[in-house]
């Protein structure tokens, strides 16, 4: 699923800079005299455009918004997890266990942070409900997140299904890796266990009990997984068409712009620089990208914002994803 995830995306990502490329290569600088240029003025205050012009800046305006969100989400991601390192109130190292840090904190928490080199983080109030099988069980769970960096996994899953407003299967693939990679967590403590699935069901109860009124506790797919059942998830039928749709016409229209951008699409920066007209042509091009992408993320996410989490949360969360930005 993350493979799926990630070729997608990086489809989407290079239609996306090819996008602006070809707006960017079909830009010309030609000299002009001042004499030529005012003379040209008149003509100039009310462009036409054709439509391989039109072409180029719509493209420019999608390829530029990915490329900007992107980078916002990217930047957030970063922040927040600065931010979460900055609140924890780190106590040593668990006894045995080199990567693992104990936090200051009554309430049983554990979870794995970090992108390059992950660390497990397990609060003193944990070690105290936790009993020597259960805890071996949650070292497993979290190890298993560590040795795969599902951290920068859920972190970069997050910052594509943002970026690729215009791959709308995106946002269903990351949410599913994320179930997937938390049962699979599972079922490496299970492992751990002796094959034994108590010490771990036993382990995510007492972080049920823990957790804040209100919070979702185990999630179904871990439960399944637990009871042996069968997972019944299936790829989303016409998101993933409307996805590849997506992707296969902004590639044919990036072939069509590049293949017409010499011969039709004249872009002359003397001349673009004496047009406010043009200025603002592409100004409101890539703002209507950004508010339209804007409300199609509230209306299908639809919930707040949790800010500075962790990069994949405690084993009784839903999914254990990576929460150092935004979700």
């Amino acid at each position: 699923m993350f493979w799926l995830s990630a070729i997608l995306g990086t489809a989407g990502i290079l239609a996306a800079a090819a996008a602006v490329g070809a707006a960017i290569g079909s830009v010309h600088r030609v000299p002009m005299g001042a004499g030529r240029l005012n003379l040209a003025g008149l003509a100039l205050s009310y462009p036409g455009l054709n439509p391989a012009e039109w072409l180029l800046i719509g493209l420019a305006a999608v390829g530029a918004t990915a490329i900007t969100v992107a980078g916002r989400a990217t930047w957030r991601q970063r922040s927040a997890y600065r931010s979460l390192l900055g609140r924890l109130e780190i106590l040593g190292a668990l006894d045995g266990h080199p990567t693992v840090k104990v936090i200051a904190g009554s309430r049983p928490e554990a979870f794995c942070a970090g992108y390059l080199r992950p660390t497990i983080y397990i609060s003193h109030g944990a070690l105290e409900l936790l009993s020597t099988p259960e805890l071996d069980a949650v070292l497993a769970h979290e190890h298993h997140h560590r040795l795969l960096r599902d951290p920068l996994r859920f972190a970069f899953g997050r910052i594509l299904s943002q970026a690729l407003f215009f791959v709308p299967v995106m946002r269903s693939l990351g949410d599913r890796y994320a179930d997937l990679a938390e049962v699979s967590a599972d079922r490496a403590a299970v492992r751990a266990s002796a094959g034994r699935q108590s010490p771990l069901a036993s382990a995510l109860l007492v972080f049920d009990a823990g957790a804040p009124p209100g919070a979702s506790g185990i999630s179904p797919e871990r439960v399944d997984s637990l009871l042996g059942r069968p997972a019944g998830w299936r790829l989303p039928r016409w998101p993933m068409t409307a996805s590849i749709a997506a992707l296969s016409a902004l590639s044919l229209l990036i072939w069509q712009a590049s293949g017409v951008a010499s011969a039709h699409a004249t872009f002359n920066l003397p001349f673009l620089s004496s047009q406010p007209c043009m200025m603002i042509l592409t100004l409101l091009a890539v703002m209507g990208c950004i508010a339209a992408f804007r409300r199609s993320r509230a209306r299908s996410r639809g919930i707040s914002f949790r800010h500075g989490e962790t990069a994949s949360q405690r084993p009784h969360d839903r999914a254990g994803r990576a929460q150092c930005g935004e979700r």
